[in-house]
């Protein structure tokens, strides 16, 4: 393993090694197992470092290897955060590692995922140039959006090494509400109802209390100022009450906990196998179905999954049949990537172009 602290170092490494893989924070561990014996790897983790934060214009640069965790810890000073709810920040998760597997939380329901808040990028090509994408500044709309396609490239066209992002002003506090229902269908019903509702929701995340129950739980989170969160909340439990499910309003010392850990997958942390599926309401329970999943936890209003499951050839065909794709972050397997793979040819014309000499695995 070779460990870098410049980008130079990574420049001659692409240019003198046949094979190539960068790590970080190894937070996604499945991402960098059963490699190819003449794999290098090179660790990122030292190439680390906050390059640039302008609170004023909300955007922050920092080197691919900087922990999220620093990066949180900087723009809290002003106020402000990364509202996309990046995964395994406790963990050590690096901001290059988030982007390139596309980790983004529960906070991409209202905000977006990571490819909504990335500007600007550098990373070296696979002939040892550096390369520059997008800009520092939000009003930045010249040129082929390089940045918002690295995003969930796992490495195969290039090795990150800084990366602009947008922030935005924190919420004062958060509030979050819990819905019952007697079964995901009837979650699903009460998420559609909600969708179309304008109560400006920061996350709507819910999952089955058992996998072998019908009972399902429905977390809602809103923030904002202290003095305008109670009449929301009111509004928001009169319509509930109205419409859809009983719920309880949890105290504020659960807020913090809560969320993070939905965002650690800590309920997920005995479990074998741990995926990532992009995935739609109208097929979510088809998903449900596949019976050797272990766990799910559903995100995003159901527009995102986390399942585990000690069957990944089972659910990679079933996520193929329903023409969907998932991502293996944490488990044991030479293919982490499951389902369907109709975007391989756009992907394997881009990596012609960037690398043409095939030195990034194609993870």
């Amino acid at each position: 393993m070779a460990e870098v602290t410049k980008v130079e170092e990574i420049q001659e490494i692409v240019r003198s090694q046949s094979k190539l893989v960068p790590v970080g924070g190894r937070t996604k561990p499945a991402l960098s197992k059963n490699l190819p014996d003449e794999a290098e790897t090179i660790d990122m983790s030292s190439l680390a470092g906050i390059v640039e934060y302008e609170p004023n214009e909300y955007t922050i640069t920092a080197k691919a290897g900087t922990r999220l965790s620093e990066l949180a810890q900087a723009v809290a000073q002003n106020g402000q955060y990364l509202p996309f709810d990046p995964m395994f920040v406790q963990d050590g998760a690096t901001i290059g590692g988030t982007v390139a597997a596309n980790t983004g939380g529960s906070g991409r329901f209202r905000y977006g995922g990571v490819r909504d808040f990335i500007l600007g990028i550098y990373f070296v090509d696979g002939v040892g140039n550096l390369v520059r994408g997008g800009g520092k500044v939000v009003k930045n709309a010249s040129g082929f959006d390089l940045p918002k396609f690295m995003v969930g490239s796992l490495g195969r066209y290039g090795i990150l090494t800084e990366i602009t992002l947008k922030v935005f002003p924190k919420p004062a506090e958060y509030r979050t509400l819990e819905c019952s229902f007697s079964s995901l269908e009837d979650g699903l019903n009460g998420t559609f109802a909600l969708a179309n509702q304008p109560f400006e929701m920061d996350a709507l995340d819910f999952r089955r209390n058992q996998r072998d129950g019908r009972e399902t739980t429905m977390w809602i989170r809103l923030g904002g100022l202290p003095e305008s969160l109670p009449g929301r909340l009111d509004r928001l439990t009169t319509w509930l009450n109205q419409n859809t499910a009983v719920q309880t309003i949890q105290e504020k010392t659960f807020e913090q906990t809560f969320w993070d850990g939905i965002n650690q997958a800590e309920w997920a942390h005995a479990a074998t196998n741990l995926v990532k599926v992009p995935v739609s309401p109208r097929k979510l329970q088809q998903l449900d179905r596949f019976e050797s999943l272990a766990g799910a936890h559903y995100y995003a209003a159901g527009n995102g999954a986390l399942v585990t499951t000690d069957d990944l050839d089972g659910l990679s065909e079933a996520l193929a049949e329903l023409n969907l794709n998932g991502l293996v972050l944490r488990g044991d397997t030479s293919e982490p990537i499951l389902g369907n793979k109709g975007w391989i040819g756009l992907a394997n014309r881009v990596k012609q172009a960037l690398d043409p000499n095939e030195k990034f695995l194609s993870i």
